[in-house]
């Protein structure tokens, strides 16, 4: 009897090590695929670079400085008398080679990194000065880091190299340089990081798909102020300053009409349906802001000028800019139409009945074009008008959001540019003396003639 227990016993025994065994295995082999799915998961979080994302990236920021230099620095020259035609090309050549320095050693920081609880609604922090840890496999979404970055830089060298236009012929080029450094720094960088860097511009919800409040009403309200502080050229507007060579912006408008795809198309930092629909409301936008321009200008003056399509081209890329990645085709069409109408308004009636010294039309051209643009982005990104839709429930709440962005990017560059301007003015003058204006930039501040004829 004790001997059938003992065996019992010994039987229960084997099937509780058994079955402890099993589960050990069942245990380790849960553990190895929690592990295997583990590693899965950590495998698909990290990003993986995409060739094609990248190779359209690389594309889009050669393109987007392109626009810079040559693009903006021979449609500028080409407006300008023939005496100052290499200041504005200096000018725009030195302030892609400083905001370079200046946007590697702290702007991208500022504008980029997240500045920690209480700062980043303002502005970014410090992480990547000197793009620290910036690495050949440091990612940015599907694309290296290092290609956002430089792609980003393009963005803050053309900003500022459009304010050049509102005060071309007339400023010191020490103080501009004092300028351009201040104003990258203290506008550009924060207003870049409300929208674009997780600010609080972008907390509300306002659409700026590649640059309607960052780069064009930053630059335009900004050109405004610095034209009406430096003053008028000497002789305007009683003296005749037709520009030099309408080769050369004309040349220089195609530049920026081929290298806006880049601006716009590139700020999806993918090679998708996206990017290709910013392609196609670009291409049409600027179309019809040409022609609308062109037709105001003929119904107005009798006849249609290079000037005036070139112009009207620009305006039509700047208006689209804030909407490329959200509207239609045929809100693109209205969009160009309406930049055309309204910057040619702008730019001739408005200025003469002001009287203000714009000189090659910045404000009217990129503050008024982009006010348009980025406000009636709150219209078309509906989609039930063709877009891909609003951050906001309805259009009228999209455009009171939008109608915010723009009004806040006015005071504050406007502020801003004023005081930087005034304190640079105390401290150093903005305006070369009447003999140097006289002269020419070109002579008087380089040394140079830009023809020897």
């Amino acid at each position: 009897m004790q001997s059938r227990i003992f065996k019992n016993i010994l039987f229960v025994l084997l099937i509780v090590l058994s079955y402890a065994g099993f589960a050990d295995e069942v245990a380790t082999t849960s553990t190895e695929v929690a592990t295997v799915a583990a590693e899965a998961t950590t495998v698909v979080a990290t990003p993986e670079l995409s060739a094609g994302d990248t190779a359209w990236m690389l594309t889009s920021t050669a393109l987007v400085l392109f626009m810079t230099i040559p693009g903006l620095s021979l449609f500028y020259a080409g407006m300008v008398r023939s005496k100052n035609v290499l200041s504005v090309l200096m000018q725009c050549f030195a302030i892609t080679s400083l905001v370079t320095v200046l946007w590697v050693v702290y702007v991208y920081s500022l504008a980029f990194s997240n500045g920690g609880a209480e700062l980043q609604p303002w502005i970014g922090g410090l992480d990547f000065l000197f793009l620290e840890g910036l690495k050949v496999d440091s990612m940015h979404g599907s694309i290296p880091e290092s290609v956002f970055m430089t792609f980003q830089m393009t963005f803050a060298i053309i900003t500022p190299a459009l304010i050049v236009g509102a005060f071309a012929e007339r400023m010191k080029f020490s103080a501009l340089l004092i300028f351009m450094t201040l104003w990258v720094s203290l506008v550009y960088a924060p207003i870049c990081h409300w929208v674009w860097g997780g600010g609080w511009l972008a907390d509300m919800g306002v659409l700026d798909f590649a640059g309607g409040t960052v780069v064009h009403i930053n630059a335009g309200i900004a050109g405004f102020v610095a034209c009406l502080m430096i003053g008028k050229r000497k002789g305007f507007p009683q003296t005749a300053m037709p520009p030099h060579s309408l080769m050369l912006t004309v040349v220089g408008a195609s530049m920026l009409w081929v290298g806006w795809f880049g601006f716009n198309a590139g700020s999806q930092l993918a090679a998708d349906g996206v990017a290709g629909m910013a392609m196609t409301v670009t291409q049409i936008a600027t179309a019809m802001a040409a022609l609308a321009w062109m037709f105001s200008e003929w119904i107005t003056h009798g006849k249609p000028s290079v000037l005036g399509i070139a112009s009207g081209a620009v305006a039509g890329l700047v208006a689209i800019t804030p909407a490329s990645g959200t509207a239609g085709p045929m809100g693109a069409l209205v969009i160009g139409a309406a930049a055309g109408v309204s910057c040619f308004i702008a730019a001739t009636k408005i200025k003469r009945i002001f009287g203000y010294d714009d000189s090659l039309d910045v404000f009217g051209v990129h503050a008024v074009g982009g006010i348009i643009g980025a406000i009636l982005t709150g219209v078309f990104a509906a989609e039930s008008l063709g877009g891909v839709g609003l951050a906001k429930d309805t259009i009228a709440e999209q455009v009171y959001v939008q109608i915010i962005g723009v009004g806040v990017t006015i005071v504050f560059t406007a502020i801003m540019s004023f005081i930087i301007l005034k304190v640079i003015d105390l401290i150093i003058g903005i305006r070369v003396d009447e003999e140097q204006e006289s002269q020419g930039l070109d002579m008087s501040l380089h040394d140079e003639r830009g023809y020897i004829l």
